[in-house]
């Protein structure tokens, strides 16, 4: 199926490697312009490298962490008029809530939920005047199922949720959705280090730990990235534009609500 969305620019940040980088390539694929960003210069400019000899299509690197202004400048500079925009970024590790001071929730807070609502703030506007954005954030699937040991990243997520629920009654009306994706497990580096935490605190090997990471999910598998990736797309499709303000379950069947 045609996305509709050939020849569309977008910004993704967190995007060199990861449920990031699947995002990049389904879009690259449907002939979008993608600005790719990450910490790690070499990522960032072998996905660059990747997509365009992949796909033909233009693809910038933006090298440096994205919560910060300077980051969120050059972004800009190397799109100014976003029609997609991906907010991403890494989680904070599992820590226990009596460990969690003062510094490490504002830390949490600025870099999780402040952050990409600054840059939300800079963006929406032309979407809205240019009659055309998509705005999606990757979150997590502990927003609607919470584990007291990541506190640090469900809470400030569950505060980006619900400002971006807030903005997109008014964005929709401009034909701007504004979406976000609850992933569990997927088969990415993030998962291959909680299987080397879960092996480190209780003793077991790394098969053992990514067994029980797999046991967790119902579809009895971990999700894979490309399969993430295509579901992003379709949600910055031409076709997706009566769906905004939306919390998108993808973790094989393991929510145990009803909504």
């Amino acid at each position: 199926m045609d996305l509709g969305i050939s020849g569309r620019s977008a910004i993704l940040i967190a995007s060199s490697r990861g449920l990031g980088r699947a995002c990049a390539e389904s879009l690259a694929r449907e002939g979008v312009h993608v600005v790719i960003n990450g910490r790690t210069e070499a990522d960032v400019l072998r996905t660059c490298d990747e997509l365009r000899d992949a796909y033909g299509i233009t693809a910038s690197p933006v090298v440096g962490d994205a919560t910060t202004p300077d980051v969120h400048d050059a972004l800009l500079a190397a799109c100014p008029q976003p029609d997609i925009v991906l907010l991403n970024g890494e989680g904070p590790p599992p820590t226990a809530f009596g460990d969690i001071d003062a510094a490490r929730w504002a830390d949490a807070l600025q870099r999780t939920m402040v952050s990409p609502l600054l840059f939300v703030q800079r963006v929406i506007g032309g979407m809205q005047q240019r009659r055309f954005g998509r705005i999606v954030a990757i979150s997590s699937a502990m927003v609607k199922s919470p584990n007291p040991l990541m506190s640090m990243s469900h809470g400030p997520r569950l505060g980006l949720a619900g400002v971006l629920k807030g903005l997109s009654k008014s964005a929709v009306a401009h034909n701007v959705t504004i979406n976000t994706i609850l992933p569990e497990r997927f088969d990415t580096g993030r998962q291959q280090q909680m299987a080397q935490l879960v092996m480190r605190f209780k003793g077991i090997s790394y098969e053992e730990a990514r067994a029980e990471q797999v046991a967790s999910i119902k579809a009895g598998r971990l999700g894979r990235p490309g399969e993430f990736g295509d579901t992003f797309a379709f949600v910055c499709s031409a076709q997706a534009g009566y769906m905004s303000g939306q919390s998108i379950q993808l973790d094989g069947g393991s929510y145990e609500g009803v909504f």
